[in-house]
């Protein structure tokens, strides 16, 4: 029999929608923080001439820059003021992740509670500051050393100003991003960071499909590709959507407590495993290893010796790891299972989180408190992180393999699919909580109008 909960959100409908109040202007502020993100990303770098970008950005097709600037919604390709998107941010919580479950020191922050997390969350920061600075001196040093085929210059004047101007608009462009996506998470709605990201990449949508549907008029694309590629990103948005919403939900069991009445009772719970522990990262991590190369040989053009062994090095990987070539799919699948388990690891912890059910009383039905328990729990983690890895190879390869065979921009890849499905449906899940509550308020209301009536 279905619950009050299910009742109320199965009756979810526009008129209620429109008497959440709160919830809409969430939404309107949502809305509205985005739409500046979009406005900076046309915003340039001070001393930077726009008309060599576009050879620029040609010159890094392919190679990991095409990936973050997928990620930044083409403010990369235009070398706005938030050509580094929230990359950095991305990373630096990744690197402060790991140590915490590495170092002994953060470690103890991580188990002190609000205190500890608002120190690491202060580290982070730190470290996306770093990161900004050395990306942006690297990239500002690029532009000055780039020199299109027509004899442009990316930089109109060259030089130490140019450099500190812009690592520090670069720098400040990335924190204000980082203000803006905490701004959306405690006054709008769903998580700041992913909604910018997310926001970057369906801002290419329009392109895209302009692209797609353009190559099929002039019959550069079959139709048969455009349909089994429509088929092929609606059949993968529905994968995504059941497997993330998925868990392996864990029964824990709490020792009897008196009641009021006297009555003794138990009180259940469960600890939810989700299959995908991992999220996006592992597919992040390979397709950067494996795009480095490329990315070194585009960037360094003639300068490369191909007579010296680094040279050749660098060829024969450029050749091997092209995208669609079985050693760059064997490769990116091999690092998508690696990275998984790897993270996985770093975010879950079996024996804390054993050596927490044992500290509140509960305990699995039929293992022992303590290090059975986190037995237990890693080898359930294990047989579903195994699930997980081969769900997300799957969900990554067959786009990648897809647009080398069909030449479709890297767009509707797997990594992007994966973050645009995932952050949708958290939102809306989200927005469901908000009118779920909505309606309970109203219910509370009208139980205690009755209750006075009487």
């Amino acid at each position: 029999m279905a619950s009050r909960a299910d009742n109320i959100a199965s009756n979810m409908n526009l008129g209620n929608f429109a008497k959440a109040t709160e919830l809409r202007q969430r939404i309107w502020f949502t809305i509205g923080a985005l739409i500046v993100f979009r406005f900076l990303s046309y915003v340039p770098l001070p001393g930077v001439n726009p008309a060599a970008l576009q050879n620029l950005a040609d010159l890094g097709r392919g190679g990991v820059l095409e990936l973050f600037n997928t990620f930044s919604g083409g403010s990369l390709e235009r070398m706005s003021l938030i050509a580094l998107g929230v990359m950095p941010y991305i990373t630096a919580s990744i690197v402060v992740q790991m140590a915490s479950a590495l170092h002994p020191t953060l470690a103890a922050l991580k188990k002190e509670g609000a205190t500890g997390r608002q120190k690491l969350n202060q580290y982070t920061r730190y470290g996306t500051v770093f990161l900004c600075a050395i990306q942006g001196y690297f990239l500002a040093a690029g532009l000055e050393s780039f020199s299109a085929q027509n004899g442009i210059s990316a930089v109109v004047e060259p030089g130490y100003m140019f450099r500190v101007g812009a690592v520090i608009s670069l720098v400040g462009g990335t924190m204000f991003l980082l203000w803006l996506g905490e701004q959306i998470t405690s006054r709008g709605i769903g998580n700041g960071v992913s909604l910018i990201i997310m926001a970057g990449i369906v801002a290419q949508f329009p392109t895209f499909a302009t692209n797609l549907f353009e190559g099929g008029r002039t019959g550069s694309i079959s139709p048969g590709i455009i349909i089994g590629f429509l088929i092929m990103v609606v059949v993968l948005i529905l994968l995504i959507s059941y497997v993330e919403r998925a868990q392996r939900r864990l029964l824990v069991k709490y020792p009897k407590r008196a009641t009021q009445n006297g009555m003794m009772q138990q009180d259940n719970s469960y600890l939810p495993l989700k299959l995908n522990t991992a999220g996006v990262i592992p597919p992040i991590f390979a397709s950067s290893l494996l795009l480095l190369p490329l990315t070194i040989s585009q960037f360094a053009g003639n300068s490369v010796d191909t007579e010296s062994t680094f040279g050749g090095v660098i060829v024969t990987l450029n050749q091997y790891l092209a995208h669609g070539q079985p050693i760059y799919m064997t490769l990116y699948g091999l690092g998508i299972i690696f990275f998984t388990f790897f993270y996985t690891a770093v975010v879950f912890n079996p024996e804390e989180r054993a050596e927490d059910l044992k500290k509140g009383g509960g305990f699995i039905p039929g293992i022992r408190p303590g290090k059975r328990t986190a037995d237990y729990l890693e080898y359930v983690l294990t047989r579903i992180t195994v699930v997980g890895a081969i769900y997300l190879t799957l969900v990554c390869v067959i786009p990648e393999y897809m647009i080398a065979q069909t030449g479709i921009p890297l767009f509707l890849g797997g990594t992007s699919l994966l973050i645009v499905v995932n952050v949708t449906v958290d939102t809306l899940s989200q927005i469901q909580s908000h009118l779920l509550a909505h309606q309970y308020g109203d219910l509370i209301k009208k139980a205690k109008l009755k209750g006075r009536m009487r």
